[in-house]
């Protein structure tokens, strides 16, 4: 699954320099992330480093968009291709 940042964000910027895919981004009223770009850190680390840092817990999965361990492993692939050949 993606994960999904809720309304208690409070906009504190700790998240989107952890993110390795450069998913996290500056929504208009809190961060947001682009589930396409979201692997949950798998492929770069064990948990996803987001929502370590997160000082109020507001990264929560996202039911919008659910994928297994092995979906994400194949996404992580497939943007590393990508930012080779780009």
């Amino acid at each position: 699954m993606a994960l999904l940042i809720n309304d208690e964000c409070i906009n504190c910027d700790v998240c989107e320099p952890e993110c390795p895919n450069d998913a996290i981004y500056e929504g208009e009223e809190i961060y947001e992330i682009d589930w396409q770009r979201c692997t949950e850190c798998v492929g770069h680390f064990e948990q996803p480093q987001c929502q370590i840092v997160c000082p109020v817990d507001c990264i929560i999965l996202d039911p919008g968009h659910v994928e297994t361990r092995d979906e994400l492993q194949l996404k992580y692939q497939a943007l590393m291709a990508a930012s080779h050949d780009s």
